[in-house]
């Protein structure tokens, strides 16, 4: 399930990108995929051992397969203009010092080069945030800390430089489930609401049936669960 488009990216084959923030590798596997020369990054050490066995497993797929290490988003282990393209998925939301995160995504950025940045969209964060204090921080260490308007997103990236390329929302019909999760409770994940809506999200990733991927084109520019930027670094 991506969230990122590759091609308002402009990722080419051969580019070098950093995947930010990777979880379980979704962006940094397709990355690979189209030809990119790819590192994935995450706090997490067990996504990041997971994300490498993965990459192994794909390598008969790829031209070049991801690598993947453990690091910090404020202090990336790279030297300045190091990637064509960055993609941070998710992960500013998690950060108490955003700007100093984008600042760090910049230093590693070449100049000219572009990055997509993803976070969770402000009216149906909004409204989890409403429905449970246990679904975000402080109640979830490491949890969301801020919601983004579209506006504010674009504030934060181009102070440090950047200039906008435009934005979109995608996943739509994630949206209700993650209400559904914070009505009953963030953590209850096999009630029986939550876990139907789950088996129907399953089912339109792996089917992909007309009738679902229409409506949630249709509800994307409302409902949408994860707002993305596209940026560039100025020359």
């Amino acid at each position: 399930m991506l969230t990122v488009r590759y091609e308002r990216l402009g990722l080419r084959p051969g580019e070098r990108l950093l995947d930010l923030g990777c979880g379980a590798g979704r962006h940094a596997f397709e990355a690979a995929r189209r030809g990119a020369r790819v590192v994935a990054v995450d706090a997490d050490l067990a996504e990041v051992k997971d994300v490498a066995a993965m990459s192994t497993a794909l390598a008969p797929e790829t031209a070049t397969p991801a690598s993947a290490l453990a690091a910090d988003a404020l202090r990336l282990p790279f030297a300045d203009a190091s990637f064509d393209r960055v993609i941070a998925a998710e992960v500013l939301e998690h950060l108490p010092d955003d700007h100093a995160a984008v600042t760090e995504l910049v230093r590693v950025l070449r100049p000219g080069g572009t990055m997509a940045v993803t976070v969770p969209a402000w009216l149906p964060e909004r409204l989890c945030w409403a429905l449970s204090d246990d679904y975000h921080a402080p109640a979830v260490p490491g949890g969301h800390v801020r919601i983004y308007s579209a506006a504010g997103l674009e504030r934060t990236l181009c102070r440090s430089g950047l200039t906008s390329l435009g934005r979109h929302r995608a996943h739509a019909l994630h949206s209700p489930y993650w209400w559904l999760r914070c009505a009953v409770g963030p953590a209850q994940d096999r009630h029986p609401l939550v876990a139907a809506y789950h088996r129907m999200l399953v089912w339109d990733i792996t089917r992909r049936p007309w009738p679902t991927r229409l409506a949630e084109v249709v509800l994307n520019p409302v409902l949408g669960k994860s707002l993305v930027v596209y940026v560039r670094k100025k020359h």
